[in-house]
């Protein structure tokens, strides 16, 4: 019963986040962005992150996206950039849960380079004439969200395990989501 009261308690945390995005309402923004972040930290424990050595990897994960999520409230140059780099953080600990899990080559994976390859393209080329100061940092972050995809879907392809490859692609989708909102 715990993690279904912490899955409630984030999925209205997100509603009252959307709401507030919806709205313009910078408090409710401040209130639940951090909200449904440290409630992603409070599933992965009721879980049982800590009973193995990829989901402490993966709660690190979370908890440094956590920071880049309360980092990212901030507009200026230098809270984007702190964001950003929690987060590239979070995927580095991603990638390496992914690999404790067992993430290893298969048939797939090479798909999945090569679709990542191709989407960071097409990212970068939509984003690249208003990322001025920002293309070193933006581009270095797309490689790290295509590793990060890749690694999920290398882990995903073990018999059993697709939540790893569909969490990295959420993951990138948010954050292109992200990178359309603030560049």
């Amino acid at each position: 019963w715990a993690q279904i009261a912490v899955v409630a308690a984030c999925a209205a945390s997100v509603a009252a986040l959307l709401a507030g995005e919806a709205r313009g309402a910078r408090a409710l923004k401040w209130t639940f962005k951090p909200a449904a972040s440290l409630l992603f930290v409070a599933l992965a424990l009721a879980a049982g992150a800590l009973a193995s050595a990829s989901g402490k990897a993966l709660l690190a994960g979370l908890i440094l996206c956590a920071v880049g999520d309360i980092f990212l409230l901030g507009r200026s140059k230098s809270a984007f950039l702190a964001g950003m780099a929690a987060f590239a953080a979070g995927h580095a600990a991603y990638i390496g849960g992914f690999i404790l899990a067992g993430a290893a080559y298969r048939p797939g994976v090479a798909a999945a380079l090569a679709l990542m390859a191709w989407f960071g393209f097409i990212v970068l080329r939509r984003l690249w004439p208003r990322l001025g100061a920002f293309r070193a940092p933006v581009a270095g972050y797309t490689l790290i969200i295509g590793a990060l995809v890749v690694a999920g879907v290398a882990a995903s392809l073990a018999p059993g395990e697709w939540r790893y490859g569909a969490g990295a692609i959420a993951f990138a989708i948010s954050d292109v989501a992200v990178a359309r909102d603030r560049v």
